[in-house]
C-alpha cells in the first residue's frame, strides 16, 4: 500500500509533506490554510503544480463519478483551519456554527464531521423558537463536545473549530472563574446563557486534553464553517429541534447554494 501524501499550498510552509502532523505544524493558528490529502506522491506533486482551487473541484468531480457507481457515503476534501494551540494530529474535526433571525428570534445549529480533511457528515438541528445567536453557537460546542467524547473512543484527538469567539472564550477562558465564583461574575452579576455553559464546561472538562479547539473566521469561504452554517440555516428554517444527520447527498456545490446565516 502506497504511503499517503499531503499537500499545503498556504501555510508557514508550503509544499508536499509526508505526514498529517507536518500539515499541522505548518498551518498552526491560520485561518485561511489550504492543504489536502492524497493517495500517491505523485498525485500529490502534480497537484502542487496547480492550486488549490482545481485540486478541489478535482476531487469533487471524482467523487460525484464515484458516486454514480457506489452508494457508499461520500467523502470531499475541507479548506481547513489548524488549532491555536501546539497540539497536532487531529483524526477528526468538527466544525460547528449557529444561526438566528431575527436575533433573539428562531435559531438553530449546525455541524459538519470531517476525517482527515474530508467530509464525513453534516448534522442540523437544536432549533429554538425564542434563541439568540449565542445560544446558537454553545449549543454547537456542547454537541461539538458529545461527538468528540464518543470519537475518543477510536482516535487519539479531535479538533472543533466554531468562528464564535464568544462561545471559545466562555468554556475555555472565563467559565473556570466563573465556577470559583459560584457562577457569577463576581458581585452576584448574572452570566447569560449559564446553564448551557455550565453543561458544556463539565463535558470540556472531560475530554479537553485530547481536544484542539480553534476560532475560525466565519463566512471566509472555509468549507467546513461555510457547511455548518448552511446547516444551522436549515435547522432553523425547518424548525428541527433534535439534532440530527443531514440525509441528502454531500455534493458540497448543492448544500453551499442552500440559504447562509
Amino acid at each position: 500500500m502506497s504511503k499517503k501524501s499531503y499537500v499545503i499550498w498556504k501555510g508557514a510552509k508550503t509544499g508536499v509533506f509526508s505526514t498529517w502532523a507536518e500539515v499541522q505544524s505548518h498551518t498552526q493558528g491560520m485561518s485561511d490554510a489550504q492543504f489536502m490529502g492524497f493517495e500517491t506522491r505523485a498525485e500529490a506533486e502534480t497537484a502542487f503544480a496547480s492550486t488549490y482551487t482545481k485540486a478541489l473541484m478535482k476531487r469533487s468531480l471524482a467523487n460525484k463519478g464515484s458516486a454514480k457507481k457506489s452508494s457508499a457515503p461520500k467523502s470531499f476534501t475541507s479548506k481547513n483551519t489548524a488549532s491555536t494551540t501546539s497540539t497536532i494530529n487531529a483524526e477528526v474535526q468538527i466544525y460547528c456554527d449557529g444561526a438566528c433571525s431575527p436575533n433573539p428570534g428562531k435559531s438553530g445549529t449546525g455541524l459538519a464531521v470531517y476525517h482527515q480533511g474530508k467530509i464525513n457528515t453534516l448534522y442540523y438541528g437544536l432549533y429554538q423558537a425564542n434563541g439568540t445567536n449565542n445560544t446558537a453557537e454553545l449549543n454547537g460546542l456542547l454537541y461539538s463536545f458529545k461527538l468528540a467524547k464518543k470519537y475518543l473512543n477510536s482516535v487519539e484527538q479531535v479538533q472543533i473549530l466554531s468562528d464564535s469567539k464568544y462561545s471559545i472564550d466562555c468554556i475555555t477562558k472565563w467559565a473556570k472563574g466563573w465556577q470559583t465564583k459560584g457562577w457569577t461574575r463576581g458581585k452576584g452579576e448574572e452570566i447569560k446563557n449559564v446553564d448551557l455553559i455550565k453543561e458544556c464546561f463539565a463535558l470540556y472538562q472531560e475530554i479537553k486534553q485530547k481536544l484542539i479547539i480553534s476560532h475560525v473566521k466565519g463566512h471566509a469561504n472555509i468549507e467546513g464553517n461555510e457547511l455548518s452554517d448552511r446547516m444551522a440555516v436549515l435547522a432553523r428554517k425547518e424548525q428541527q429541534k433534535s439534532l440530527i444527520k443531514f440525509s441528502g447527498e454531500l455534493n458540497i456545490k448543492t448544500i453551499l447554494a442552500m440559504d447562509s446565516g
